[in-house]
């Protein structure tokens, strides 16, 4: 018969070792599922920051289109070789750029002397969308433009402008010399004159075509 001090010894011990590695084996198995699950967590948490970081990017390049072309403004440049001036809006396909034009309201809250006028140009290289602006409005040869990267994964940029007669055309001035073989020509174009109204057409790899249809007001 086992007496009371038997009792208490047996009480008092501890785990077997069996006991033990069976207790390892369940906290090893939930510690791998915890751990597969924070990395799923992880992993879901990454694609969700650069879809939104995707996002915004392309929201900040539309709204940009928006509000360099609703501040178009009629003011030719000079070129950089000082012999000629540029239109105030140019989209030609013989051009290095997609598209360059004058643009008011560039905000001056350090009240730096300068214009608030700003010559911008938009081009695409290696996939990549850039903006480009210049500090003045009639550069030279060592006139560098400042660059800024706004979008990749950049198929093409087209851009359609409507003239006063309400006709679309693909380049601008839309004159004899610049119009496409499908639109007629506008004889009454100036450098100084603005569209009424820019389609932009920006197709990506990953959103597709994106359609933005902006007015010129004035």
């Amino acid at each position: 018969m086992m007496s009371a001090s038997d009792r208490v010894v047996s009480k008092a011990r501890g785990f077997t070792l069996l006991e033990l590695l069976i207790a390892m084996a369940i906290f090893a198995v939930i510690g791998a599922m915890a751990l597969g699950g924070y990395v799923q967590l992880a992993r879901q948490s990454e694609r969700l920051e650069v879809s939104m970081k995707r996002t915004r990017a392309v929201q900040m390049t539309m709204m940009r289109f928006a509000q360099d072309f609703a501040e178009l403004e009629p003011r030719p440049v000079r070129d950089a070789l000082g012999s000629s001036s540029e239109p105030a809006i140019l989209a030609d396909a013989r051009s290095t750029s997609l598209v360059q034009f004058t643009r008011a309201g560039w905000s001056n809250p350090a009240a730096i002397p300068r214009s608030t006028l700003q010559r911008v140009a938009y081009r695409i290289e290696d996939g990549k969308l850039y903006r480009d602006h210049w500090a003045v409005l009639d550069r030279t040869l060592t006139t560098e433009p400042v660059k800024v990267e706004m979008l990749d994964q950049v198929r093409s940029l087209k851009l359609r402008f409507m003239a006063r007669s309400r006709t679309w055309f693909d380049q601008w001035p839309a004159t004899t010399s610049l119009a496409t073989p499908v639109q007629s020509a506008n004889p009454n174009a100036s450098v100084n004159e603005r569209p009424l109204a820019v389609e932009v057409t920006l197709e990506l790899e990953d959103w597709g075509s994106l359609v933005r249809l902006i007015e010129v007001p004035g």
